[in-house]
């Protein structure tokens, strides 16, 4: 297999500046509520996030936020495990890594699952639509004299997990027609929409950016098809912070699975707060609310609606040896916040609420 590794040192820089910063969440309230460090990607499967700042529940939730932007997940990663975020939006993969790196973090609900699909662009999407797709690499390298270029997020993110999963399960593929390049969302991007690459194992809006701009490209495997029920984005929150603040996780959890619903259904303002966010604001809203319809029927807050496939991932990374940590993968969640949403409003301290309390 060809390897090309890029790596993004403009996120890797944000953690230089962070070290400087001391981690406040589990300090006092102001009468803004508590200062609270939140690490995210300016990415849709961070949705939650965005429609929760714009329509002010995490603001009613007590939370003083203060945003720090990563464009990847490894270097999020590296923030957890110097301490800083208390809470934070990204990949289950890297979630993974990080617990294996010591970070004390918990999933409290899903954000999204089977957010990841293929894009063939113009050279190499016929190649899928005429013949065997297990053949299609191949076939385009016999002809074009070279493997084909391959974009996605770094070695251990969800993307590239789920690429991997795909070539090994689905087309059988020992990756030896391929040229892997590692980039952050910004450079998969413009890497699609300058012919940089032939394809890509990426998400929304990258997709429906792709697709508009590029007309010949092709989503020639969907989420379902690469990688079933696949995890993606989580919302995890250091154990501390749960530990002093379960109240406020509580109503955390209740703003998610509520933004979780907006998105679920479109609606016009969910839309507009993901537009404000994703890709730094940049996007056309269009081009959002298509990635939004998109992706609908695809954001789940249930943690439960993951643990098994987290599972079955974390065995691939395993085998892969792209995590070679030993993980206890029910331990990694703590889904009694939701449980108690789910049982119905006024039924008591949820149980996690109370774990938390009891533990002080």
């Amino acid at each position: 297999m060809h390897w090309l590794c890029r790596p993004v040192y403009s996120a890797l820089c944000v953690v230089g500046l962070m070290a400087t910063l001391t981690m406040t969440g589990c300090g006092q309230s102001t009468p803004d509520g508590v200062p609270t460090e939140i690490g995210y990607m300016p990415i849709l499967p961070d949705a939650q996030l965005f429609v929760g700042m714009e329509d002010g529940s995490l603001a009613d939730a007590g939370i003083a936020p203060k945003l720090l932007s990563f464009q990847n997940g490894p270097a999020m990663v590296q923030a957890l495990a110097s301490g800083q975020l208390d809470i934070a939006y990204f990949g289950i993969g890297p979630t993974m890594v990080a617990r294996s790196k010591g970070a004390d973090i918990q999933v409290v609900a899903a954000n999204i699952v089977e957010q990841i699909s293929f894009v063939a662009m113009g050279d190499l999407a016929p190649y899928f639509a005429n013949g065997d797709p297990s053949t299609a690499f191949a076939r385009f390298k016999a002809d074009k004299g070279r493997p084909a270029k391959i974009s996605t997020f770094p070695i251990g993110s969800v993307p590239q997990t789920v690429l991997q999963y795909w070539l090994q399960n689905s087309l059988h593929n020992d990756g030896q027609d391929l040229q892997l390049i590692y980039q952050g969302a910004s450079q998969v991007q413009q890497s699609l929409l300058t012919g940089a690459v032939d394809g890509a194992a990426i998400l929304e809006p990258v997709v429906s950016i792709a697709q508009k701009q590029r007309p010949e490209a092709r989503v020639v495997a969907s989420g379902a098809q690469m990688f079933k029920n696949q995890p993606g984005a989580v919302l995890a929150v250091r154990t501390a912070y749960i530990k002093a603040h379960p109240e406020i996780v509580e109503k955390l959890v209740a703003a998610h699975v509520k933004a979780t619903q907006a998105l679920n259904n479109q609606t016009p303002a969910a839309v507009d707060a993901v537009a404000k966010y994703v890709g730094g604001g940049r996007v056309p809203r269009d081009v959002i609310a298509t990635a939004v319809a998109h992706s609908s029927g695809h954001f789940v807050a249930d943690p439960h609606r993951i643990i098994k496939a987290t599972q079955q991932m974390y065995d691939f990374q395993k085998r892969s040896g792209t995590l070679t940590a030993d993980l206890d993968i029910p331990a990694m969640f703590e889904p009694s916040f939701y449980d108690q949403l789910s049982a119905g409003a006024g039924q008591g301290r949820t149980p996690g609420l109370a774990a938390a309390q009891d533990a002080r």
